[in-house]
């Protein structure tokens, strides 16, 4: 168990990891010559389930997190109340993660990012209704305040490490 009533569903371990070679363009440094690096994405949550969304993207020594949220415990559960990814990978990669991207406020997206936050001091990024929602889960765990909390619009490209990262409108029920 993790935080007393969280668990840290490692032993469904899934790793939905998709490998590219990046190949520059004609202006790239290598004249379109392969690099030999890769892009890698990987699903820490979210696949073949109903929440915990987390995915990480890392080029070399830059990662960002796209979304890092919760499920609720199956019946067989017992005592449990919260499901979060497992954040292993993230705490030993920390020196590599640009910032935590938001894609909007449901549970299944920003619910497990107070456990998270606890453990990594990254910022995070998301549009103004979306950190709204986020600010009364980082006060409920006393983290209000002390993480960096950055508001974008529909539309902002942000450069994080080599990622340039554009915000889009997204509804959904």
């Amino acid at each position: 168990l993790r935080n007393d009533s969280v668990w840290n569903n490692t032993r469904k371990e899934q790793k939905g990891i998709c490998m590219a070679r990046k190949q520059n363009g004609q202006n790239g440094q290598n004249g379109g010559q392969k690099t030999g690096s890769k892009v890698r994405v990987m699903m820490l949550g979210g696949l073949n389930e109903i929440g915990k969304n987390l995915a990480v993207i890392e080029y070399e020594n830059d990662m960002i997190i796209i979304d890092c949220g919760l499920a609720f415990p199956d019946e067989d559960m017992l005592g449990v109340d919260l499901v979060i990814p497992d954040f292993t990978y993230l705490e030993k990669n920390a020196s590599k993660i640009r910032g935590i991207l938001i894609t909007h406020g449901h549970e299944d997206h920003i619910g497990g990012l107070p456990y998270l936050l606890k453990e990594l001091d990254v910022p995070v990024y998301g549009t103004r209704l979306t950190l709204g929602i986020l600010e009364s889960k980082l006060a409920e765990h006393r983290l209000l305040g002390e993480r960096e909390l950055l508001t974008v619009e529909a539309g902002t490209i942000l450069k994080l490490g080599v990622f340039k990262c554009e915000f889009i409108r997204v509804n959904h029920s």
